[in-house]
C-alpha cells in the first residue's frame, strides 16, 4: 500500500465497519486509528516523544569525559543532578542551572553536550530554545515588550513539550527586570494557568565571577595545592554574591535568588596548558587532521597565558583553538 493510501486509510472513520461492530469496538478502532496517525507523523516530524527526546544520560557522561577539559566541578554536577533530576517522576520544580566563568572556559560547550544527549536534534531542537541578550532583547526601550513576550514564549513551549530546555547566553548583559518575570516558571507551582513546568531545564550562562573563580584557583596554587581538590561548596557562596551585587547585570537583586529557586551554581574554572593541548587534540580529531603530541603543543604554545610571570592560564581558553587548527592542521 503507497504511503497516501495508508494515510487515507488511518484518517478513515471506518464507515464500512460501522454498521457491523458495536459503538466500543468502533471507538476502540478510532483510538487505534489515532494513535497510529500520531506514531506515523511522528516518524518524520519532530514530537515531544522518547524518539525524540532520548534523554541519553550514559551518553552524556561520556562526552563529559571524553570532550570537556578541566572542568571537574562542573561535569560532577551537571551529571549527577541532570541524572537525577530524570529519575524523578514527579520533580518539585525545574532543574536550574547557572554557569559561571570566563569567556572559553566552557559554558556554551556544555550546554551544547547536554541538547545533543537529551535531544535528538540537540541544540536545533524545537523543544530547545537560546536567548541572547543583543538578539531576542537589543532595545531597553522595549523592556515590558520583551518581558511579556518571554513568558508566552516559555509557557507556549512547555505546554507544547514538558520537557523542553531554555538557555539563556549572556547573563551578565541581560537586564534583570527582563529575568526577574519568569520567576513563577521557576518555583514550586504544581501548575501556572494549568501549565507544569516541574519537568522543564533552564541554564543560564554568565562572564560574571570569572575573575574571582581566577583569583581562587591562583591562590590554590600559590599554596601548592590542587586544581582538582577545589568543589562547588568552595566558590559557590562567592558567585552567587557576586552575580547578585552586579548592576547593570541579569542576577542583580534578582527574586530568583532571593527565593532560591536557581539550584546550582556552577564554577568553570580557567584553562591551563594541558588543557589546552587537549582541547587541540580533540578538534584536530574531530577535523580529521592527524593528532600528534607536536601538532597540539604547537597549537597550545600560540596561546596567550597570565600571569604574565607564571604564564598558568590561558586567556581565552579554547575559543581560539579551532582557528590555530586551522593554520596548523595537516592531514592523515
Amino acid at each position: 500500500m503507497k504511503i497516501s493510501g495508508l494515510l487515507l486509510f488511518l484518517l478513515c472513520p471506518f464507515p464500512l465497519l460501522s454498521e457491523a461492530v458495536d459503538p466500543f469496538s468502533t471507538f476502540t478502532l478510532a483510538g487505534l486509528a489515532a494513535a497510529a496517525q500520531y506514531h506515523l507523523y511522528c516518524r518524520f516530524r519532530e514530537c515531544c516523544s522518547e524518539d525524540w527526546i532520548p534523554l541519553d544520560v550514559k551518553g552524556l557522561q561520556e562526552d563529559l569525559d571524553n570532550r570537556l577539559f578541566g572542568q571537574h566541578i562542573a561535569s560532577e554536577v551537571i551529571l549527577k543532578a541532570i541524572r537525577g533530576f530524570l529519575r524523578n517522576p514527579e520533580p518539585a520544580k525545574p532543574l536550574v542551572f547557572s554557569l559561571h566563568g570566563s569567556s572559553g572556559t566552557g559554558k556554551n560547550f556544555i550546554s551544547r553536550i547536554i541538547a545533543e544527549n537529551l535531544y535528538k536534534k540537540g541544540l536545533n531542537s524545537n523543544h530547545v530554545h537560546q536567548f541572547l541578550p543583543k538578539l531576542n532583547f537589543p532595545d531597553l526601550a522595549h523592556i515590558d515588550k520583551y518581558k511579556q513576550e518571554l513568558q508566552a514564549i516559555i509557557q507556549e513551549r512547555v505546554k507544547a513539550c514538558p520537557r523542553s530546555l531554555f538557555i539563556f547566553n549572556e547573563m551578565d548583559k541581560m537586564h534583570p527586570e527582563i529575568i526577574n518575570v519568569i520567576k513563577p516558571f521557576l518555583d514550586y507551582n504544581d501548575l501556572v494557568e494549568n501549565v507544569s513546568y516541574r519537568k522543564a531545564m533552564f541554564i543560564f550562562l554568565s562572564n560574571a565571577g570569572g575573575e574571582q573563580i581566577t583569583e581562587f584557583l591562583l591562590n590554590v596554587w600559590k599554596n601548592g595545592k590542587k586544581r582538582e581538590e577545589v568543589q562547588m561548596i568552595d566558590l559557590e557562596s562567592t558567585l552567587t554574591a557576586e552575580v547578585y551585587n552586579k548592576e547593570n547585570s541579569g542576577f542583580w537583586r534578582s527574586n530568583l535568588i532571593d527565593n532560591n529557586l536557581i539550584d546550582y551554581f556552577v564554577p568553570f574554572l580557567p584553562l591551563e596548558y594541558k588543557h589546552i593541548k587537549l582541547c587541540a587534540k580533540a578538534t584536530l580529531k574531530a577535523r580529521g587532521f592527524r593528532t600528534d603530541e607536536d601538532t597540539a603543543s604547537q597549537i597550545a604554545d600560540e596561546m596567550i597565558y597570565f600571569p604574565k610571570k607564571e604564564r598558568l592560564f590561558s586567556v581565552k581558553g579554547c575559543k581560539t583553538v579551532s582557528a590555530k587548527v586551522d593554520y596548523f592542521g595537516e592531514p592523515k
